[in-house]
């Protein structure tokens, strides 16, 4: 007795947990039921020798196929003949209702289930090769866009998205933001990245690449390293290393998401590379044209890759074999890169050249007899720094960062004077740290938007200006609205002094652009813009990181830009090819060159850059044009 129930209960555990198994287990046990009555009905014929009134008796298998068109369709016993047969079939048809009954209930709501799914983006998605967006911020719209332009040589590209955000409101948003999708389909999922279960939904195991956005509100970058750690860690992960490319924002978690992400993880440091950027930009104009230029999609890119036509010869023959690409590096076996190398480094087997260029197509080496002006090329010479005064006006969480930064870079004598009136700005200054004694820090707390005030500060006497936006303590359109009042201030005070003030300034929204181009500021690093083009980079690209990280690190070698008559003589057209063998002589690499005439088109707002042009064509420079080089001071 205690078997059978034992029995019993093991049967109703199985079916309960059937139950809650979904509509795939339900349709299962409606099957089971159906052919048990089938069976029994189909033996019970067959052993009583019951039969329809006037007929013979029916076998097992006969028996069984009058249940099964009983079973299936209630209609069919309305001709049968003889009391006992009637009585059968009619046992079969009430079990036949009440199974193909609970079956459509079941298909309906399991219908109706996988339709709420889809509309609360809970349902799995099937794709492959797809590149996962992972979180919601302001950069994603920028990191959609240059996607799309990366994913146009592919066939059906798709990007997935998932993000704590309604389903629904994401797509709207996305469709608002992003007015050209062309070729690329997105696809959105509601869950939480940092969860196991809801990743499974947007199926990393066959994706391209994975993109973590730092998401909006307190803590993100814990956020972004639990959702690192959970795809790194997943005990159902493939075997092939995943490409991820993650920002984080406070350099201070870097080493822990270095950690959890391993070899897998390119980190993108937001602050540290818009705050590197907004310095170097203040002290060269035009660089932020050519950081946007190397980042975008839209133009030349840094490709990696391998180039055995390179084994065995110099890195400064490499860089005069090409003539509509620039050699800039190498990356060794062990995945090193190393940017401007020593010229006569040999390419060895097995490593991969970085090269700027249009297009992947275009990489390849040159033909063409090498001619260069030799008589036109200069011997370099050594220019002693001066004392350079900066003032910032504006502040946020990027400026102790942009303060450290500068004092590498200036000489003995230098001062940085703050303008700013956050709550906390004299604590701020008072905690700053500087490399070195070469910088003294001054703070006037002002209303930098104040003409009277910045009229006090005397600011043509500056050497540079950087207007950071008030981000901490505002939101992105009013501390825009903020820093284009500083702007168009900063610009009647030099039209009032008839002098020009070297100006760079800090936006939040690349919308925003746009207007601030009539304040005529000489550099607009927008801050979410460039941290979206890196993201983007680095998600095609694995070695992206470590390549700007090399640019923007003072050890390692930086782009400047310099007067093109330190290279070579301007009283005649030159080719870039001489440009680019005068800058190998002094141990830098020549990639273009800032010429602006009245006249010129510049379709991409770049301020006249060039960045990778043809070597072989000539052109006639003075001394307001600048050669962009990659040098080590």
């Amino acid at each position: 007795m205690s078997n059978k129930a034992s029995w019993a209960a093991r049967a109703r555990y199985q079916f309960d947990k059937s139950m809650a198994a979904g509509p795939i287990a339900l349709i299962g046990w409606l099957t089971v039921i159906s052919l048990i009555v089938i069976i029994i009905a189909g033996a019970f014929l067959a052993l009583t020798g019951i039969a329809p009134e006037g007929g013979s008796p029916v076998s097992f298998i006969e028996g069984a196929w009058e249940s099964l068109m009983r079973t299936m369709d209630a209609g069919t016993m309305g001709g049968d003949v003889g009391w006992s047969f009637r009585g059968v079939s009619l046992f079969v048809t009430i079990s036949g209702i009440f199974v193909f009954s609970a079956l459509i209930g079941v298909l309906s709501s399991g219908l109706e289930s996988k339709l709420d799914d889809l509309r609360k983006g809970r349902s799995q998605v099937l794709e492959t090769d797809q590149t996962v967006i992972l979180n919601w911020s302001p950069s994603i719209f920028d990191v959609i866009s240059e996607l799309v332009i990366a994913n146009t040589s592919r066939k059906k590209p798709r990007i997935v998205i998932m993000a704590n955000k309604d389903k629904v409101e994401m797509e709207d948003e996305i469709a608002t933001k992003v007015s050209d999708l062309r070729n690329t389909k997105i696809i959105c999922r509601s869950g939480d990245p940092t969860d196991l279960y809801d990743l499974n939904l947007v199926n990393p195991h066959t994706c391209r690449s994975i993109i973590v956005l730092s998401p909006e509100g307190d803590d993100a970058d814990s956020q972004v390293i639990k959702s690192v750690l959970a795809l790194v860690n997943d005990p159902a992960r493939r075997t092939k290393p995943y490409q991820i490319a993650a920002e984080v924002r406070d350099s201070r978690n870097a080493e822990v998401a270095r950690i959890v992400g391993g070899a897998e993880l390119q980190l993108v440091l937001a602050d540290d590379l818009i705050s590197r950027i907004v310095v170097h930009s203040s002290r060269q104009t035009g660089l932020s044209a050519v950081y946007s230029e190397l980042l975008d999609f839209d133009g030349c890119e840094i490709y990696t890759l391998l180039q055995p036509g390179l084994t065995g010869k110099s890195f400064a023959a490499g860089v005069m074999a090409y003539e509509h690409c620039t050699l800039i590096g190498v990356c060794d076996a062990d995945n090193n890169v190393q940017l401007n190398p020593p010229t006569s480094r040999i390419f060895q087997d097995g490593e991969r050249a970085i090269i700027i260029a249009e297009d992947d197509a275009a990489i390849k080496i040159g033909t063409n007899e090498i001619r260069f002006e030799k008589d036109a090329i200069l011997p370099p010479h050594s220019v002693a720094p001066k004392p350079e005064r900066t003032l910032i006006l504006g502040w946020n969480r990027r400026g102790p960062m942009i303060a450290h930064e500068l004092s590498r870079y200036v000489a003995p004598g230098s001062l940085l004077t703050i303008a700013a009136d956050t709550p906390d700005i004299k604590k701020d200054v008072a905690a700053l740290t500087v490399a070195g004694g070469n910088m003294g820090i001054d703070l006037k707390v002002i209303d930098t938007s104040s003409r009277s005030a910045l009229d006090a500060l005397e600011i043509p006497a500056y050497d540079h200006v950087l207007v950071l936006g008030y981000s901490d303590h505002m939101a992105a359109q009013p501390a825009d609205t903020r820093t284009l009042i500083t702007l168009l201030q900063l610009r009647k005070i030099a039209e009032n002094a008839g002098i020009h003030i070297s100006v760079v300034s800090e936006m939040t929204d690349v919308r925003n652009r746009e207007l601030a181009e009539v304040t005529r500021a000489d550099d607009f690093v927008v801050s979410n813009k460039l941290v979206s083009l890196m993201l983007a980079q680095a998600s095609e690209n694995e070695s992206m990181a470590a390549i700007f990280d090399e640019l923007l690190d003072e050890d390692g070698s930086e782009i400047y830009m310099r007067p093109v008559s330190d290279y070579v003589a301007i009283d005649q057209p030159v080719s870039f090819y001489t440009i680019c063998l005068s800058a190998l002589r002094r141990g830098e690499v020549a990639i273009g060159y800032r010429r602006q005439r009245a006249g010129d088109a510049d379709e991409r707002n770049l301020g006249g850059v060039v960045v990778n042009p043809l070597k072989a064509g000539k052109l006639l420079y003075t001394e307001a044009d600048r050669v962009i080089v990659l040098a080590r001071d």
